[in-house]
Order: structure tokens, then C-alpha cells, then sequence
């Protein structure tokens, strides 16, 4: 798994920097994350029934997450651009909560992980959400997000238990 007890990006010295990934091998590599917002019963019935006065709540936070993974690298210091296969953004009602569950793959092959990429995409999925229904719910609340599962890569693979 390699050594866990040092900081990749933080050199002898206590500065940032960008980690040299020249020398790893090219695999491919895969990252899920998840978040959700909460909302008020009523609130989720309007996104779900396309009443939002900014429009289409759902597609609109599934293409800035989209995008957001791909831009990545420019909003995440030290974070390398990578060129992207593939990035899936769902999101789903969930009637328990009430609100809807955002998740987020992202797939390259590449020398370096997409865990940012997914984390990135879910949290930019969620904030497009609130915006665009915060006139009918500022009691929203964006939480939960984090890495569920990662493949590839010399660290290997993580899934995250049931929690």
C-alpha cells in the first residue's frame, strides 16, 4: 500500500509541490464518490416535478459536475490535469432523507488517481443543486460527501465499509 505516514505533497523542507508521477506506469483508474443534499418533503417534490423557477435542477447540477471533474486540476492546487475517459454523475431522490443522493465515477488511464475528479463532481453537483432551489429552500444541507471506492494505481484499491 505504501508508506502512509508522509505527506506526498510536502517536500523535506515543509513546502508544497507537485508530485513527479514521470515514472509511474499508465493504468487504468477509477474513482466513486458520493454526497447528498437534504431538503424539506415539499422542496424535492418541486425539483422532482421540474416546478424550480432557474429550470432544470437535475440536468443542470449533472452537467457542472460533469464539467467540474474536468477541471479539476484548475481548482485543486498541485492536482494533475489528466485526460479523462469517462465521468458518470447521477443523482437520486431519496424520499428517507428527504433530498437527493449525488454520485459521481470518474474512469482514466493515467499515471495518477481520479479521487479528486469524483470528489470534485459530487461537490459541484451539490452546490448547483442548492443554488438553483435555494428560492424555494434555504434550509438545504449539503453533506456526506467522500470517497466511496478507488481502483488502480500502486496504492491499490479501496471500498469504503458500510458506515
Amino acid at each position: 500500500m505504501g508508506d502512509r505516514t508522509t505527506l506526498t505533497h510536502i517536500g523535506s523542507s515543509g513546502s508544497a509541490h507537485m508530485v513527479d508521477v514521470g515514472g509511474k506506469e499508465v493504468t487504468v483508474r477509477l474513482a466513486r464518490a458520493e454526497g447528498r443534499v437534504t431538503m424539506t418533503a415539499q422542496s424535492l417534490e418541486t425539483i422532482l416535478a421540474g416546478d424550480a423557477k432557474k429550470g432544470d435542477v437535475l440536468g443542470t447540477a449533472r452537467i457542472a459536475g460533469i464539467m467540474a471533474a474536468k477541471k479539476t486540476s484548475e481548482l485543486i492546487p498541485l492536482c494533475h490535469p489528466l485526460l479523462i475517459d469517462k465521468v458518470t454523475l447521477d443523482i437520486e431522490p431519496d424520499s428517507a432523507l428527504p433530498g437527493l443522493r449525488v454520485t459521481a465515477e470518474v474512469r482514466v488511464s493515467g499515471k495518477t488517481g481520479v479521487e479528486m475528479e469524483a470528489l470534485t463532481a459530487v461537490s459541484v453537483a451539490c452546490l448547483t443543486i442548492y443554488d438553483m432551489a435555494k428560492a424555494i429552500d434555504r434550509t438545504m444541507n449539503i453533506g456526506d460527501i467522500r470517497l466511496v471506492e478507488k481502483s488502480g494505481g500502486r496504492s491499490g484499491d479501496f471500498r469504503r465499509g458500510a458506515d
